[in-house]
């Protein structure tokens, strides 16, 4: 049996006269067949194999005049009766094609377009009945065992739309969206259906809290100044000895002074001796010879400083006496901006870190929190990076997530458990590299080599942000599914649709008037590139709106200034 009951009266709309690979022009014969036609609704056009349809989105309507009317005849001119009318069209765009399968006569939904209709094909709205029939296949075709409920679709409420969760991770994912539009909702609905699964390993880079709260979700925080020395289980120190070479150049050289390669020459010197004592002393002699400058093993700042210091103060014997050594006065400038990182509270995570941590075994530890998934340690990590300075959040999100991978990289193949990164507000660390300063490049660079190599080695991005405009275009463009919800900025909606294949770009024209928790999915997560109600979670995130005007209308209540102060200048939320 056919999928497909059309009523000639009802659903009939038109006849094909101008077919392309990406667009099909009907012509349609009545007014009244061309009121059937709405903007993104579906259709189908009929192919040459009895049971198999094109399916097809509305692009454009367009109500034409005849030329009678155009060119009004005088009252004693006869009208040319062979004359043609200029028809009625409607602009297709196909988006796929409805087989009939094998032997057994079941109809399968496929996105591939290997067979085009001919001229004259006929074409049918895609409503009521035919309509219900269409999504009840596409809802069986996606419900399995790697389907993941994500909503359900606007043009048929009742249908639950699937994505297919093994593709959406696979390949990257951009979640996009204006502030309101529901992204939160979006991001905090996907960690539900994962955090039902087993083994899931996600890990959410929250930059404002938002997270961090949900119940199935383990909190990290990266510690403010005020909990440094605390050991407790919930917070995160990233010790520096973790930076590479580049990033602890970018921190401390400032490479527009006139000594910075001497600074960059002396300090891998120093920091490279320094690796190589600690191996030494902790009886690591097997790894003297293995291990480089970006090798992440302990190391004492502290001694460092020293011997730069010694090397900026250095006298020599001269021909005459004492003279300065070939540095001396050259790292004054560099010692203080070492010192001044390394002692101010708000970089403690980095240098203020317990004494355990001092190990070797250290790393293994940190890497325990943050990617093991056994349900003793909760599967879905949330790493708060609020109190993170934000002359250095790039760096530190950075040194996360290159972490990650190395670690993931390293395992053996058959230990290994896939595991997503989830980018919130990416555009803040993320940004495009062109005139970014040297510590935000190094961020972007690590990002980078994950969204064009992770996939390899089981490690995937799902980047979130209001501003896709202002993020790395060469991320974006790894990120084969995108789910995007309102979005009003032009730039942003000209960002997305440089990201659509050509004959979906039309679809994004609805972006500025969709409503709330509404968004357009396209990719290769989803059979059909369509606009999904996104269902709300259960337990939302932090991130509502304040209503002010409903906040106004209550009776004031005083507000501890001085507190508030106090807050600032240490830089940490006391409580009264």
């Amino acid at each position: 049996m056919h999928i497909f009951q059309f009523n000639e009266g009802e659903h009939s709309l038109g006849n094909a006269r101008e077919i392309e690979n990406s667009q099909i022009i009907l012509h349609v014969s009545s007014d009244e067949h061309l009121k059937k036609a709405q903007v993104g609704q579906l259709a189908a056009v009929e192919l040459t194999s009895p049971g198999n349809w094109m399916i097809v989105m509305i692009d454009k309507v367009i109500k034409s005049a005849s030329l009678a009317n155009l060119s009004p005849a005088g009252e004693n001119e006869e009208r040319d009766p062979t004359s043609e009318e200029v028809a009625n069209r409607v602009i297709l765009t196909p988006v796929g094609t409805i087989r009939e399968s094998g032997g057994s006569g079941h109809p399968v939904f496929s996105r591939s377009i290997d067979q085009v209709p001919i001229i004259d094909s006929s074409c049918y709205i895609l409503q009521g009945e035919p309509l219900s029939s269409f999504f009840n296949l596409l809802v069986q075709a996606g419900k399995n065992d790697n389907s993941l409920a994500f909503g359900t679709y606007s043009m048929a409420r009742d249908a639950t739309a699937y994505i297919d969760g093994n593709k959406l991770f696979q390949r990257h994912a951009a979640l996009l969206g204006s502030t309101g539009s529901g992204k939160s909702w979006a991001v905090t609905s996907i960690l539900e259906k994962t955090a039902e699964l087993p083994s899931t390993n996600i890990v959410v880079f929250d930059l404002h809290g938002e997270y961090k709260d949900l119940s199935y979700v383990k909190s990290l925080h990266i510690p403010g100044p005020e909990e440094l020395g605390s050991n407790e289980e919930n917070i995160l120190y990233l010790p520096y000895w973790l930076l590479n070479a580049e990033e602890l150049l970018s921190m401390f050289v400032d490479q527009s002074e006139h000594s910075a390669q001497n600074q960059v020459a002396v300090f891998q010197e120093k920091v490279l001796r320094a690796k190589e004592r600690f191996l030494i002393v902790h009886d690591k002699q097997d790894m003297v010879k293995n291990f480089t400058l970006n090798s992440p093993i302990p190391f004492s700042i502290e001694e460092v400083i020293a011997e730069i210091t010694d090397l900026n103060e250095e006298m020599v014997l001269g021909t005459r006496g004492p003279k300065k050594g070939d540095f001396n006065g050259q790292f004054s400038r560099f010692l203080t901006r070492i010192q001044a990182k390394v002692q101010d509270r708000r970089y403690g995570f980095l240098f203020k870190y317990p004494p355990p941590l001092h190990t070797y075994q250290a790393m293994a530890e940190i890497i325990h929190k943050m990617m093991d998934f056994s349900k003793e340690n909760s599967n879905i990590k949330c790493i708060d990076f609020s109190e993170v300075p934000s002359d250095i959040l790039s760096i530190i999100v950075g040194l996360t997530a290159r972490i990650i991978y190395q670690v993931q990289f390293w395992t053996d193949p058959k230990d290994r458990n896939p595991i997503a990164m989830v980018c919130d507000e990416a555009h803040l660390y993320l940004p495009k590299k062109q005139g970014q300063n040297p510590v935000t490049q190094r961020a972007v660079e690590a990002f980078e080599k994950i969204a064009k190599e992770g996939r390899k080695y089981g490690v995937s991005l799902v980047i979130v942000s209001q501003r896709p405009s202002d993020v790395s275009t060469t991320i974006l463009s790894q990120c084969n599914n995108v789910i995007t919800l309102r979005l009003t900025n032009g730039t942003d909606q000209s960002t997305v649709r440089k990201l659509m294949p050509e004959n979906f770009k039309k679809m994004l024209d609805v972006l500025p008037v969709m409503d709330i928790g509404e968004a357009m999915v396209i990719g290769d997560a989803v059979l059909l590139p369509s606009r999904i109600r996104i269902h709300p979670p259960v337990e939302k995130p932090l991130s509502a709106t304040i209503d002010f005007w409903s906040e106004w209308q209550k009776e004031s209540t005083p507000i501890n200034f001085s507190l508030a102060v106090e807050n600032m200048r240490r830089q940490g939320r006391k409580k009264e």
